[in-house]
């Protein structure tokens, strides 16, 4: 699910579980532990995905199964990953090689920078379209890129946008020519900053980013419920299944 490859002090965590990357129960478990020890053995991380596909978010056909106390370890565990990403004591970027909707985009909301491919590519929080919420560490999350307004306009409609679109409103950072540039692009921006001084470095990183860390300062027990009940609700999970539906008319 995860292949693993420093580039000198740098640790490239590649996404690559067949076909898109899709963020299960093992998946979202997996990833966080090679970041938490990334953070102890490496100086800086790339996450990055297959050539083509960053990750199209939540398994919804490996989750729709689940019972209300396995979707909440779910639901805790990927609130926990992207609290990692946050917490992360070391630059972390996310190299976007391909489409990135919903729960990936959300993943690279929590790094240093982004930096995405160019192509026929979508990105951003289309939660809405699918009958999802998004928790508030989410949303402000996209706030602090992309100001108020913008964040409203990706939120409520759940629009997906393509490169040069996510560039211009902040979604990401850079915009580069192919998958394998968004790597080593993405590397070249770790090794940049690893070259500054290491002190003022990490001490003035910490402090632009504890907007990041400050939104999970306070376990929000009310939100963790509140998406459990909109998950389960008649009306998201038709939608669900009427996705999953189409996923599999597509495949035949």
């Amino acid at each position: 699910m995860l292949k693993i490859t420093d580039h000198g002090p740098v640790r490239e965590i590649q996404l690559d579980r067949p076909p898109v990357n899709a963020l299960d129960p093992g998946l979202v478990i997996g990833l966080t532990d090679a970041l938490k020890a990334a953070a102890a053995e490496a100086a800086a991380v790339v996450l990055s995905g297959r050539d083509g596909m960053f990750s199209a978010g939540l398994d919804v056909p490996a989750l729709l199964p689940l019972d209300e106390s396995a979707m909440s370890d779910f639901w805790g565990a990927f609130s926990g990953l992207l609290e990692t990403v946050a917490r992360m004591p070391i630059p972390t970027v996310a190299a976007i090689t391909g489409h990135s909707p919903a729960g990936g985009a959300v993943v690279a909301l929590f790094c240093d920078t982004r930096i995405m491919a160019d192509g026929n590519y979508r990105i951003g929080l289309n939660e809405t379209q699918v009958g999802l919420m998004l928790p508030p560490f989410v949303h402000q999350a996209l706030v602090r890129l992309v100001g108020p307004h913008r964040a409203e306009r990706l939120i409520v409609s759940g629009a997906l946008v393509n490169p040069e679109q996510a560039r211009s409103l902040g979604l990401v950072d850079d915009v580069v020519e192919d998958p394998a540039a968004a790597v080593q692009t993405a590397l070249a921006w770790c090794q940049a900053h690893l070259a500054l001084p290491p002190r003022a470095m990490s001490t003035n990183r910490r402090s632009m980013r504890a907007s990041l860390t400050r939104l999970f300062d306070e376990h929000d027990a009310d939100a963790h419920a509140k998406f459990i009940d909109v998950w389960f609700s008649e009306e998201t999970q038709a939608t669900l299944r009427g996705l999953v539906a189409s996923l599999k008319a597509k495949k035949g």
